[in-house]
């Protein structure tokens, strides 16, 4: 199955996104619909590729916006970059994260003591080819790294392209440590220090900082995906995160929607409509469009009308009658 990307708004904007496609044209959600698996019987994952080697936006998949599209994250009303932290420069993998898996916030996890971050579990692709944003690529798990992030568990995967020249060569985490010494002690020293820069302190790790093995990393892939049916079928509170998908039967997920539902999405998130309310009269005049960014890049509402001012201070429809 091949997948393609359809981009909105303009690289290094609050309007910036990445919305799928599949095949056959269908929007559909880079979270819910691209399966896990692209072989099973093989242990091979799709992994979405959020952000390429090297490059330092920090993108990802916005698991609270509708069809989940891959936007830049924003803190404070500003893009994040992550900092170049010597001697590497931006992300030194391909990241990214497999679809149909969910780090359950309300699951303690057995091994790290913390519960999950609330994300689709991460993936670092350290083949040679630099790929590129929404990119949908099939990996080779082999390892994984326990990762503690402001008391969080964030499992990061250790895959390769199954395309690479060395994916043949590369079969567990000791074979990486073997044909590629030093690249294992990068990724923690990195993932230790890249928040340093935003004040932060360093991230902690469990096991040692030690890197566990293939079977140990699928177990722990197969547990994410297991949390992500619970919260597709909505057996799990989503606590504000969009289930919503376009390929999923309905009697696996009450979040289905039609491709015309999907589409009106993707539209609606270049227009944002700006109005204004007089005191003395209960009509509402629009005045014009603009990109949603440039005021709330972060709201996604199911109505056209996703946000308005009224005398001059931002409300939500419901708040004026709509």
């Amino acid at each position: 199955m091949s997948y393609t990307v359809e981009q909105r708004g303009a690289p290094n904007s609050l309007d910036y996104r990445l919305f799928f496609k599949n095949a056959e044209g269908k929007y559909i959600s880079p979270f819910h619909d691209i399966p896990m698996y692209a072989d099973e019987s093989q242990n091979i994952f799709h992994m979405v590729v959020e952000v390429p080697r090297w490059t330092n936006a920090k993108m990802e998949i916005a698991t609270k916006d509708l069809l989940n599209p891959i936007k830049q994250d924003v803190k404070k009303g500003k893009l994040r970059f992550v900092a170049n932290v010597f001697p590497h420069k931006g992300y030194i993998w391909n990241y990214g994260a497999i679809p149909q898996t969910w780090e359950d916030p309300g699951h303690k996890d057995g091994d790290t003591g913390c519960c999950g971050d609330n994300d689709p579990i991460d993936v670092c692709e350290i083949g040679s080819k630099v790929c590129s944003r929404g990119e949908v690529i099939t990996v080779k798990v082999l390892g994984i790294l326990a990762m503690i992030d402001e008391g969080e568990t964030d499992w990061k995967v250790i895959a390769i392209n199954v395309e690479d020249p060395e994916a043949n060569d590369l079969n567990n985490i000791s074979d990486v440590q073997r044909l590629k010494p030093g690249y294992l002690e990068a990724t923690v020293d990195w993932f230790r220090k890249y928040k340093v820069p935003d004040g932060k302190p360093e991230n902690k790790f469990a096991f040692n900082d030690e890197f566990k093995d293939k079977d140990f990393a699928l177990e722990v892939i197969k547990s994410t995906h297991n949390f992500w049916k619970n919260l597709i079928s909505q057996k799990t509170d989503a606590g504000g995160l969009s289930c919503k998908n376009t390929c999923i039967s309905a009697g696996d997920s009450p979040c289905c929607c039609t491709q015309d539902e999907a589409k009106a999405t993707v539209e609606v998130s270049d227009l944002l409509f700006i109005c204004f309310c007089n005191k003395s009269t209960p009509e509402i005049s629009t005045l014009g469009l603009i990109p949603p960014g440039i005021l709330f890049h972060n709201l996604m509402f199911h109505s056209i009308f996703r946000h308005v001012l009224v005398e001059r201070k931002s409300v939500c429809p419901q708040q004026v009658g709509f």
